[in-house]
C-alpha cells in the first residue's frame, strides 16, 4: 500500500508539471481570414528529394495542393522541369492557387536548359495560373553562375513570356550586385532574421524586416524608381540548433509569421513565408533546423494553427502516458526489495525512476522526429538503448545506496563502461560543433541519463550517508581497478573540456568573421565582445557545456592512489 500511495503521488505530480509546461502561448493575432498571401511549395515527402532524383507521384502533389488550398492564395515553386514538377500549374488551378513559378538554375547548363525551356511553356500554357515568373534562386549566393551569365538567363525568359520575371536571391545579393535592379521587372529577395550574421531574436524580426525592406527599397529607387519588391522568403524553424539569440521552435515559428504579417500588412509589402511542408531532405544540406520551417510536417500533419493559440508539445499526454507505463514496469518489478526501504527512501528511488522513465520518452520523441533516414533511426535507436540501460544500471546503484548494500563490482564495470562511452561521443560531437557547427544540433537529449544519473547518485548519496559526496559517482572505484583506468579517464575528462572550451572560442570566430557582422562592428576589440556574449548567451550552447562539465566529474573526481577499491565498496 505504501509503495502505491508513493506511485500515485508521483505520477499525479509528473501529470501536473507536464500540463503546466504545455499550456497554449498566444502567438500573437490571428492570421486574417487564416490564409496566407503566398506559401514556398516544395512538394517532397519523407524518402523523396531532388538530391536523389525522388519525386512525389502526381496523385500526392494534388493531395498536397488542396491542404494549400485552405492555407494560401498562391504558391511559390522553385523548379519548373525536374520529375513531377510539371504537373503542379494544372493542379493548382484545380484547386483554386494561383503561381509564382520558378526555374532552378546551377553550374550545368544542360539542365538550365531545362528548365528555363519548361518555365517558359508552363507561363505560357496557364497564364491564368502563372502570375510571376522566377529565374534562379540564391545562384549568386551559392556562386554557381557568374551575375552576367545570370543576366543572359532572366532576358532569355523575359523575351519569352508575359508575366513580370524576377530574380530571387537574399537580400544582400542585390545590394551587392546592383545591376541585377535594372534586369528584373520586380525585385525578390528573401530576408532570413534566423540566418543573418547577426541572428536576431524572433521578438526583433518584425522591425528588422521592416528595416531591411526599406533600405532595398531605398536603393532600387535610385537605380529604377517604382520597381516593386517581392520578400520572396521569410520564415523562422521550428526545431533545431540556436543561433545567438535566435531560438528556433514552434511557438517561435508562428510568432514570426503572424507578426510579419502584421508588418507587411501595415506597410503594403509583398511576401510569401517560407514554406508549406517541412522538408526532410534538406536536412543533408542544413541539419534540423533545414528540415523545419513548414506549417505541416512532411506526412501533412499541421504543426501549427494561423489562429489562436499554439502548443509547442501539442503531444505531451503521450509521453506521460509512456512514461507512466514505464514507470508502472519498473515499480512490478522492484515491488519486493521496495518494500524494504524507508518511505522518505522509497520516495527518492521513485521520484528518480519517474525522471528517467521521463526523459527517455522526451529523448525518445526528440531523437525520432529529427531522424530522416534509415541510418539516422538506427542511431536513435541505439542511442535510447543505451541510455535505458544505464538508467537501470544506475537505479540499481541508487537501490544499493539506500538499502546500504554493497555495490556490485559487476554493476559498477557496466556503469563505467558506459560513461565512457558517453563520454567519448560528447567529445566526438563538441569537436564536430566547435570546427564545423553551422547546421549540427547540440546533441543534448542523447546524454540526458547520463547527466541525470549524476545528479541523482550525488542526491542519494546525501541522503544516504547525510553528507555531500562525490564518492557515489566515482565510477571507477566501482570496478575494482583503480590505476589501471586512470590515465583514460583523466584524458577523456580533460578532453571534455577542452571540447568546451574549444566550441566557445570557434562559435564566438563563427560571428566574427561574418560579412555583416564585420560591417556593423568594425573595431576587433568590440566585435570579439559582442561575439562572446552571442556565444555565451545561447541557452542550447549553455546547456550542452553544463552537460559537458557533469560529464566530466565522474572522470576527473576519483582518488587513484589506491589499486583497490575501499572496503566494502563493493561485492562480487
Amino acid at each position: 500500500m505504501k509503495i502505491a500511495s508513493v506511485a500515485l503521488l508521483i505520477v499525479l505530480l509528473n501529470g501536473l508539471l507536464g500540463w503546466l509546461t504545455n499550456l497554449p502561448q498566444d502567438a500573437g493575432p490571428d492570421v486574417p481570414s487564416g490564409k496566407l498571401n503566398s506559401l514556398s511549395f516544395a512538394p517532397f515527402r519523407e524518402g523523396q528529394g531532388p538530391m536523389d532524383d525522388k519525386f512525389p507521384k502526381p496523385e500526392q502533389i494534388d493531395a498536397d495542393l488542396r491542404l494549400m488550398g485552405e492555407k494560401t492564395y498562391s504558391i511559390r515553386t522553385y523548379a519548373s522541369a525536374e520529375g513531377s514538377m510539371p504537373v503542379i500549374p494544372a493542379l493548382a488551378q484545380k484547386h483554386g492557387l494561383k503561381m509564382i513559378q520558378g526555374a532552378w538554375l546551377g553550374s550545368i547548363k544542360a539542365g538550365n536548359k531545362k528548365e528555363v525551356d519548361e518555365v517558359i511553356r508552363s507561363a505560357n500554357e496557364h497564364p491564368d495560373v502563372v502570375k510571376r515568373v522566377i529565374v534562379g534562386n540564391e545562384v549568386l549566393l551559392r556562386g554557381d553562375l557568374k551575375p552576367e551569365q545570370l543576366i543572359e538567363y532572366i532576358r532569355e525568359v523575359k523575351r519569352a513570356v508575359k508575366q513580370p520575371v524576377s530574380y530571387a536571391d537574399v537580400w544582400s545579393m542585390y545590394v551587392k550586385y546592383p545591376e541585377l535592379i535594372k534586369e528584373v521587372d520586380f525585385i525578390t529577395i528573401h530576408i532570413l532574421p534566423y540566418w543573418e550574421d547577426e541572428p536576431i531574436t524572433v521578438e526583433q524580426a518584425p522591425a528588422h524586416i521592416e528595416r531591411i525592406f526599406k533600405q532595398v527599397q531605398q536603393e532600387a529607387d535610385a537605380i529604377a524608381p517604382g520597381k516593386p519588391i517581392l520578400i520572396g522568403e521569410s520564415g523562422w524553424p521550428g526545431a533545431g540548433r540556436q543561433r545567438g539569440w535566435a531560438v528556433p521552435s514552434v511557438v517561435n515559428e508562428a510568432k514570426f509569421i503572424r507578426a510579419l504579417i502584421q508588418v507587411a500588412n501595415k506597410n503594403g509589402f509583398d511576401y510569401n513565408i517560407v514554406e508549406a511542408f517541412n522538408q526532410s531532405w534538406k536536412s543533408q544540406l542544413e541539419g534540423v533546423v533545414g528540415a523545419n520551417w513548414g506549417l505541416y510536417t512532411v506526412n501533412g500533419k499541421e504543426v501549427f494553427p494561423l489562429t489562436g493559440k499554439v502548443y509547442e508539445n501539442p503531444d505531451w499526454v503521450k509521453g506521460i502516458i509512456v512514461s507512466t507505463l514505464l514507470f508502472a514496469g519498473i515499480i512490478a518489478c522492484c515491488w519486493k526489495p521496495l518494500q524494504a526501504l524507508s518511505t522518505w527512501r522509497l520516495m527518492f528511488f521513485l521520484v528518480l525512476s519517474q525522471l528517467f522513465t521521463l526523459l527517455l520518452s522526451s529523448m525518445t520523441k526528440d531523437l525520432w522526429y529529427t531522424s530522416y533516414s534509415d541510418w539516422q533511426r538506427l542511431q536513435t535507436a541505439l542511442t535510447v538503448g543505451l541510455n535505458a540501460l544505464l538508467a537501470g544500471l544506475i537505479l540499481r546503484r541508487s537501490y544499493d545506496l539506500l538499502a546500504h548494500r554493497a555495490a556490485h563490482l559487476k554493476v559498477g564495470a557496466w556503469i563505467y563502461m558506459l560513461y565512457m562511452l558517453f563520454a567519448g561521443f560528447a567529445v566526438y560531437k563538441t569537436f564536430g560543433l566547435a570546427i564545423n557547427g553551422r547546421y549540427i544540433s547540440f546533441p543534448t537529449a542523447a546524454v540526458y541519463i547520463p547527466v541525470a544519473g549524476i545528479f541523482g547518485l550525488m542526491l542519494i548519496s546525501y541522503i544516504s550517508e547525510s553528507r555531500w559526496s562525490l564518492k557515489s559517482i566515482e565510477i571507477n572505484r566501482l570496478t575494482g581497478h583503480l590505476s589501471a583506468k586512470a590515465d583514460l579517464d583523466k584524458i577523456m575528462g580533460y578532453g571534455l573540456l577542452a571540447g568546451g572550451l574549444m566550441l566557445v572560442i570557434w562559435e564566438s570566430k563563427a560571428f566574427m568573421i561574418s560579412r555583416d557582422f564585420i560591417l556593423a562592428y568594425p573595431e576587433v576589440s568590440n566585435r570579439i565582445g559582442i561575439a562572446l556574449v552571442f556565444s555565451v548567451t545561447n541557452c542550447q550552447l549553455v546547456e550542452w557545456l553544463m552537460c559537458l562539465l557533469l560529464l566530466t566529474l565522474p572522470l576527473l573526481v576519483s582518488d587513484h592512489r589506491s589499486g583497490k577499491a575501499s572496503t566494502g565498496a563493493v561485492s562480487h
